[in-house]
């Protein structure tokens, strides 16, 4: 079974799967926050997902940031709606600014580059690799 991940902003999610064995995590899309439910609704219809993994938006001295609000009611009804599938917690600090330096030096266009829901979707895949690692031991 895949794990997804999602990188939520109150614009834009950033959303990331595993492959079914777990090893490697890859962007899969970036929704509007309005639109994700009809987005799970739709990808639970074909793929199986063992844990939901969500960002948690820290500041630097490891206390809640701003937009923590907006997580735990996300969060919550995750639970409530999908109430069969675990969802786990990672920090979050940091992985916008990886992923622009990813996206910096990786060759894409510059027009490309600026495309905040591509941020938002590397964003995704870095949660969701932290994840995994820290489940793998």
């Amino acid at each position: 079974m895949r794990l997804m991940a999602f990188d939520y902003g109150t614009k834009r999610i950033g959303i990331a799967v595993s492959d079914p064995l777990q090893i490697i995590a890859t962007a899969l899309d970036t929704v509007h926050p309005e639109k994700v439910w009809d987005f799970l609704k739709s990808y639970l219809e074909t793929e199986q997902i063992e844990t939901f993994v969500v960002g948690q938006p820290l500041q630097t001295d490891g206390t809640a940031s701003e937009s923590a609000q907006h997580v735990v009611g996300f969060i919550r009804r995750l639970k409530r709606t999908y109430p069969t599938i675990p969802v786990a917690e990672v920090d979050e600090r940091f992985t916008s600014k990886i992923a622009s330096a990813a996206i910096a030096q990786s060759g894409i266009k510059k027009h490309k580059k600026r495309d905040k829901g591509l941020i938002d979707t590397i964003s995704a895949t870095l949660i969701l690799q932290t994840y995994m690692d820290t489940q793998k031991y």
